[in-house]
């Protein structure tokens, strides 16, 4: 029975250094809360991709400034045309003709002029006969160089409603890339302290191992020695294969979660969590955490901010209605044959009225309209069910804080029941099967403590998301009533 007594002693003491052991033995990038919030801030590309967003968004504002500024444009042309433009007067040859011979006929009838002149006067007479009558205006081949520009007097509204709705997109932008913040700073919170559950549970499983491996052994030196009877060796052994199974899960899901927060974190190492998990003494009532929601939640701002495009859009259809006026201009810098008649430069002033076109600016006008309706119920529906997310995140959040009590006082038990236990055990008066028992009793009663700790800082971020402050996460861990959740079982204050 000394024997007996001895193994189990060292077994326990073996046992009891294994945390300690394993935090000396990690290897890897230490890496705490606050680090892990800047890195995913510069480093996560989805933020990247936000930003560019915004930008995006910033010159599309920008652009629309430049719909009252003028246009001015700077064209050039060369044309070669079939012929040249102008005037025939060829046909007109014949009649001339005949008209002067009957004028030359008349005068020396009249004793005006000698006969034999005629054929003089007839002979001056034949150049141009025999030239051609074609005046041109215009040469086949021409080019020019030369610029307009166009100044938008009135447009209906429609440049006012296209300048605010840039503005608007560009706040949606911007409450777009806070809602992919928020959401990324709930995604840090899930994956790094899972990162710390699944390495906390890995050492309790690693306990679990470690001490059923010692009582197997145990085990089997006391039925060597005839003093249990196989099936209890056999039970011990069942128990150490199950044991075994839990490690690897364990071991498994902990790389699988070590790589979900390297694509958080937007780089790649063997990251250590140092920060804690924690459980709050005090926070704000509910009504702190709504009234935020519906002032700051990014969610609620872009459909608000989708009722003013909408809104825009109605105004901008409006337009349509109204009519516009532009003053035009333009002028060539440089000409190549071109007529002299054509002028070198112009200025005007253009009106556009809509008359009739089918009905077609009155549906739409309806449907912008119907737009706005529309958006403004979604608008408060959304407001509704953020309320209600946020008392939903708050009161589990609160639920899993009030657990806290009965589940250390489960603690306190299981960890009396072990000590218990192993004292029968040592005196006899207790099997190997029931010390196991409680010794796997005491490691699931230690995850249920980290895993309820870590739904309460999950359900804290996701809370704070709906509330818009996800930014303020890391300044609730360094809270004064703040109490790190430690596998020992232990709370500790900041």
């Amino acid at each position: 029975m000394n024997t007996r007594k001895i193994a189990v002693k060292i077994a326990f003491m073996a046992a009891a250094t294994i945390p300690a052991a394993a935090s000396a033995q990690e290897a890897g990038r230490m890496l705490s809360l606050d680090e892990a919030v800047a890195v995913t801030l510069t480093e996560n590309p989805a933020l990247k991709a936000a930003a560019y967003e915004e930008r995006a968004a910033q010159q599309q504002r920008r652009a629309a400034i430049g719909l009252r500024m003028p246009q001015i444009n700077v064209t050039g042309a060369y044309a070669y045309m079939a012929k040249d433009i102008g005037f025939d007067f060829n046909d007109l040859k014949g009649p001339v003709k005949e008209g002067v011979a009957g004028g030359l006929t008349a005068l020396v009838q009249n004793g005006l002029i000698p006969a034999d002149k005629i054929p003089t006067l007839q002979g001056l007479l034949n150049p141009m006969m025999d030239a051609d009558w074609f005046l041109k205006v215009q040469d086949q081949s021409l080019g020019f160089v030369g610029g307009e520009v166009t100044v938008p007097i009135w447009m209906g509204g429609k440049i006012n409603a296209a300048n605010r709705a840039a503005r608007i997109n560009e706040k949606t932008a911007v409450a777009q890339g806070n809602q992919t913040r928020n959401a990324l700073i709930s995604e840090l919170v899930e994956r790094y302290f899972g990162l710390a559950l699944a390495t906390q549970v890995v050492a309790v499983r690693q306990q679990v191992v470690d001490g059923v491996r010692r009582h197997l052994e145990d085990a089997r030196a006391l039925e060597r020695n005839g003093m249990i009877a196989q099936t209890e060796r056999l039970y011990v052994e069942f128990k150490m294969a199950e044991a075994e199974r839990e490690l690897a899960n364990a071991k498994l899901q902990a790389e699988t979660i070590a790589s979900a927060l390297s694509n958080t974190l937007g780089r790649e190492s063997d990251w250590r969590p140092v920060t804690a998990m924690f459980l709050l003494a005090k926070v704000e009532d509910l009504a702190y955490y709504q009234d935020l929601a519906q002032a700051r939640n990014p969610l609620l701002s872009q459909v608000s901010l989708k009722r003013e495009l909408a809104q825009e859009g109605v105004r901008a259809q409006r337009a349509d209605f109204l009519p516009q006026v532009a003053a035009i201009g333009g002028g060539s810098f440089y000409n190549y044959q071109v007529a002299g008649l054509v002028p070198r430069w112009a200025v005007g002033v253009g009106v556009n009225i809509k008359i009739f076109d089918g009905l077609n600016r009155e549906y739409k006008y309806s449907a912008a309209k119907q737009t706005v309706r529309r958006v403004g119920e979604l608008q408060n529906k959304a407001g509704k069910d953020i309320a209600v997310l946020v008392e939903k995140l708050y009161n589990q959040m609160m639920n899993y804080r009030n657990q806290m009590t009965s589940i250390d006082a489960s603690l306190k038990f299981a960890e009396e029941y072990l000590r218990m236990k192993n004292a029968a055990f040592l005196e006899g008066m207790s099997s190997s099967s029931d010390l196991i028992d409680a010794e796997l009793n005491l490691a699931g009663v230690r995850t249920e403590r980290l895993q309820a700790a870590y739904n309460y800082d999950l359900l804290l971020a996701r809370l704070l998301e709906a509330a818009g402050i996800s930014d303020e996460y890391p300044s609730y861990a360094r809270r004064n009533d703040a109490q790190a959740v430690l596998f020992d079982g232990s709370r500790s204050g900041n």
